[in-house]
């Protein structure tokens, strides 16, 4: 049985951002220049990081999430996620930026100046494409190429792409025939973890817990990096991966399930008229699960109190869509209703026992809130057996599939407070999509740049 509750989440909608994030305070980098108003990047700055960029360090000295901003237009090719990092520190030139092509979305990570002369730094920048798409991403890197060259005045084949995931093969020869530029391709799992900590040590206000009494309940930046291991991250794309994270670039995949974002994405598209994940999710917001999926409640009459089951708990999850079914189709064997015996051509099934059914008798809010209940139930049990087993104490939930919306991010934080009876928390990221698309950012870094040394360096893989 699941332990989802039916009841409406008061946070539906967007997941209760923060007013006013507050600047990580300033802190002593070595190497960084000290100086009381950083200074603009000069010709020396650029010729240094065309000769050697691989020594760029990304200065996140008073790095903050930007919340306080107009949200960029969507476009039809793409969606550029509001919630920026600002860097205000960092002042030197970035040739490279980073991809993340999984099965279903392809993440992009780069580096901008602050428009305004004003302003000094800049920001790292989120944009995500579906990955059928492919072809807007990289017309939109060349755009940054272009961007690049007209800056800095560099040759455009001197921007770098750091590519990870399993579209970093795939469209390798694509990718570097369109651009004309250096792709190295860096292993996905690695990415993931190096921008998981990246985020949790180094990005005050990205790592929070969720509780409908608290939407958005921040966890402070831990007093040294190493204290945050061992954790278990789990990372929801189209599957599942579960990795064993024990040290820096120390892990290990310990499970995961083919039931993840695809699977809801895939069985939405057929049975709603959803025509993207961002509708499947909206169309969520507004049902009501308990029209399909048996209930405790609907078994007993209430709650199983003896083993800690609510009435509200879902048995069986579209377990009552054939005791539905199968009423209407026995009026309609009866003659109880005409409606139901007449089938369009469409409809009609060539050679089979089909019987006359009404495809408009389940709403699509609520089959897409019970299967998203199904779907994030398992990933959350599944996540909790893995973090008692091998005695994992937080559980760190990753992956465009949580996309900051709340009902997924309640199902799981309720799932793992049930299976492990209050001893363990959800921890979730503002940038959750966005790990691999970072590590292989950050992998163009040299050893130990963080703002507290917190990453130790290692061999690029060859290609």
């Amino acid at each position: 049985m699941s332990p989802s509750s039916t009841q409406p989440d008061p946070t539906t909608g967007e997941a209760g951002r923060a007013a006013g994030a507050t600047p990580a305070p300033a802190v002593d980098i070595s190497g960084v220049p000290d100086a009381t108003r950083p200074r603009r990047p000069v010709l020396s700055d650029i010729n240094d990081t065309i000769s050697h960029p691989g020594t760029v360090r990304i200065n996140v000295q008073g790095a903050f999430i930007v919340d306080d901003e107009p949200v960029t237009p969507r476009s039809e090719d793409y969606e550029h996620d509001p919630r920026d990092i600002r860097l205000p520190n960092h002042t030197a030139v970035v040739s490279h930026v980073a991809v993340d092509i999984g099965g279903s979305l392809a993440k992009l990570v780069y580096f901008s100046r602050e428009p305004d002369e004003g302003s000094i730094g800049g920001r790292l920048n989120f944009i995500k494409f579906e990955t059928e798409r492919i072809d807007a991403c990289i017309d939109f890197v060349r755009k940054l190429q272009a961007d690049h060259q007209q800056l800095n005045g560099s040759a455009p084949e001197e921007l770098c792409v750091m590519a990870t995931g399993g579209g970093a093969f795939k469209y390798y020869d694509k990718t570097k025939k369109a651009l004309g530029v250096e792709v190295i391709r860096e292993d996905e799992m690695e990415c993931l973890i190096i921008g998981l900590d990246f985020f949790i040590t180094e990005i005050p206000n990205e790592v929070f817990t969720y509780s409908e009494e608290c939407p958005m309940d921040f966890v402070p930046l831990p007093p040294q990096p190493s204290s945050i291991y061992p954790y278990l991250l789990v990372n929801i794309g189209s599957g599942v991966s579960m990795i064993k994270v024990s040290g820096p670039r120390q892990y290990e995949r310990i499970g995961g399930t083919s039931l993840g974002g695809g699977t809801l994405w895939g069985l939405l598209s057929l049975l709603t008229g959803a025509r993207n994940f961002e509708d499947m999710l909206k169309l969520a917001e507004k049902g009501d699960n308990s029209t399909v999926d048996l209930l405790v409640g609907d078994i007993y009459g209430t709650g199983y109190n003896k083993i800690g089951l609510k009435s509200t708990h879902i048995a069986s999850s579209f377990g009552k869509v054939y005791k539905m079914k199968r009423a209407a189709e026995r009026e309609a064997e009866d003659g109880c209703n005409g409606d139901f015996k007449n089938h369009s051509e469409e409809e009609e099934v060539a050679g089979s026992s089909e019987l006359p059914h009404t495809p408009s008798k389940f709403r699509s809010e609520d089959i897409a809130r019970s299967l998203l209940y199904a779907v994030s139930n398992n990933i959350g049990q599944i996540a909790y057996l893995h973090a008692e087993k091998h005695n994992l104490p937080h559980i760190y939930f990753g992956g465009s599939f949580i996309g900051g919306h709340s009902q997924t991010m309640h199902t799981l934080s309720y799932a793992i407070r049930f299976w492990s009876k209050g001893t363990k928390q959800a921890y979730f990221l503002r940038h959750e999509g966005y790990l691999g698309a970072v590590g292989a950012f950050l992998k163009r870094q040299p050893r130990n740049w963080g703002r507290r040394n917190s990453f130790e360096g290692g061999k690029r893989s060859s290609v």
